[in-house]
């Protein structure tokens, strides 16, 4: 669930072909010890393992062929 602190909302997950997760929804995204670092709409999710950005999709899975 997103949660965009006053309502939780169902947040949308998309798998792209070929790429990353898009996750749309009023998204928090979190520290490991539970503070909120961003706040964002929508958000592009590695699934290849190659970006230098992770969680973070960076385009790194168009030169390695990635294929999902």
């Amino acid at each position: 669930m997103a949660h965009d602190g006053q309502n939780e909302t169902p947040a949308k997950i998309t798998p792209l072909k070929n790429g990353p997760v898009k996750v749309e929804g009023a998204l928090q995204i979190c520290g490991p010890d539970g503070a909120v670092l961003e706040a964002k709409d929508v958000v592009f999710l590695c699934r290849c393992g190659a970006s230098k950005n992770k969680p973070y999709c960076d385009g790194s899975h168009k030169p390695m062929g990635f294929e999902a």
